[in-house]
This record gives structure tokens, C-alpha cells and sequence, in this order.
């Protein structure tokens, strides 16, 4: 299993864990120094976040390779998994047109899920989960939407059973967000959003935000046949 991680500290988080419960082991794979080549054909693939954008090709070309090998993986039905950053790759590779939110969303806030989402893994995230996006992407065609806010109407899409795109973030407990809120506190001010705030709401629904993503992640690993 590969692991595509932009930032140190975006990393797979709780996640992890669910995976060592598994007995499944992983590797990172940090897209602007090391190869591609073996995410390309791995078992599973996991594309994380990051701070740039898809559009950012021209200042990080390794994002042309990120955007190839997930096209060859969605065109191969080879289980691939995208949070945030990731989801907005898979778009992208889909052909789907992401672009700059009208205003920045972040914090903690509930999905809104169709009666479809019932039947996939996303019927665990029935609680507030971690939105940390300012860009947005078009449902691909071929995709099922599967989660909305009012913010922001396509929040995540499955391809089959194979490739599940994700804009939030279900992997971040309450300790890790530290890291994120160090990082990012130029983005943050620049938003005006509040440290304290995230901070105290990462505390009420961090655990059963990582809870549920940890179910989710075995649900969809088991539908692929990885466990």
C-alpha cells in the first residue's frame, strides 16, 4: 500500500491505526522528491492533503505525475482513495474542473448525505467532521455524489467500488491538529478563523470524527477485497 503525502504533518493520521489494526503496512511516497513508479500499480493508493492546488502545476510540475498515475489507477479499477487535496487530484484526473471557493471553508460541520451514501462507507459519518479546503471541484462524469454542505454541494464521489474521493478530512484527532494549526496559522489569520475555536471543537467531535473515518476506511478497504 502507498501513501502519496504532500506535507509532513498531513499525513495519514488516525488512520494509520486502523490500518495497523488490519495488519496492513503502508509506505509514504513525498511526490516532490521521490517516484511515482510504485504508486502507479500498487495494491491501494491513499492521496492526502496539502496547502497548494491542483492549478499549481505550473509552480509544482510533480502534480502532472500525481494527476497521470491517478488516471492510469481509475482507468485499471485499482482501489484508490483521495482526501482533500487528493479528492481534488481525482477530479482533476476525471477531468472535472476545480477552482477557487468563494471563501475559504473550514472547521468542524456535519455532511449533509443522499439516501444513496446508505449503501457506502460514508454511512458511518454521522457526525461533524474536519473541512480545511478553499477550492471546490465539479462532480466528474461517471461519479456518485455521495456528500454536500451548504458551502460546498459535491463534498465527495465514488467511481464503482474502486476510487473514493473525499474533500474532508475524517483522519485528524484532537493532538494532531496542533501540528495543522502551527502550520497553517498564516491561512488561518488571513481567514479569520479562530485557533481557540478549532481547537475546542476538535476536543467535542475529534474522537468521533477519527471513529467513524476508521470504520469507513475498513469498509471500503473490504468491499475492494484488500481485508
Amino acid at each position: 500500500m502507498q501513501v502519496i503525502r504532500h506535507l509532513c504533518f498531513e499525513g495519514l493520521g488516525t488512520l494509520a491505526h486502523e490500518l495497523d489494526r488490519l495488519g496492513l503496512a503502508f509506505d509514504y511516497l513525498d511526490p516532490p522528491n521521490d517516484a511515482l513508479r510504485n504508486a502507479s500499480d500498487a495494491k491501494v493508493l491513499i492521496v492526502m492533503g496539502g496547502p497548494i492546488s491542483v492549478n499549481d502545476d505550473v509552480r509544482f510540475p510533480f502534480l502532472e505525475d500525481v494527476v497521470d498515475t491517478i488516471r492510469h489507477r481509475i482507468d485499471s479499477r485499482l482501489p484508490t482513495l483521495g482526501i482533500c487535496l487528493g479528492a481534488q487530484l481525482i477530479a482533476r484526473a476525471m477531468g472535472a474542473n476545480v477552482r477557487p471557493m468563494a471563501a475559504p471553508e473550514i472547521g468542524w460541520q456535519a455532511l449533509t448525505l443522499p439516501s444513496r451514501a446508505g449503501s457506502s462507507p460514508l454511512r458511518h459519518l454521522a457526525t461533524p467532521v474536519l473541512h480545511w479546503h478553499g477550492e471546490a471541484f465539479d462532480l466528474p462524469r461517471g461519479a456518485q455524489a455521495l456528500a454536500s454542505t451548504a458551502a460546498c454541494p459535491n463534498q465527495a464521489f465514488a467511481v464503482g467500488d474502486h476510487t473514493l474521493a473525499l474533500q474532508f478530512h475524517v483522519e485528524v484527532s484532537a493532538a494532531q491538529l496542533e501540528h495543522w494549526l502551527v502550520g497553517h496559522i498564516h491561512e488561518l489569520d488571513h481567514c479569520g478563523v479562530g485557533v481557540e475555536t478549532l481547537r475546542d471543537d476538535a476536543r467535542r467531535f475529534a474522537g468521533g470524527c477519527t471513529t467513524r473515518g476508521g470504520h469507513l476506511l475498513s469498509e471500503w478497504l473490504v468491499g475492494n477485497g484488500i481485508v
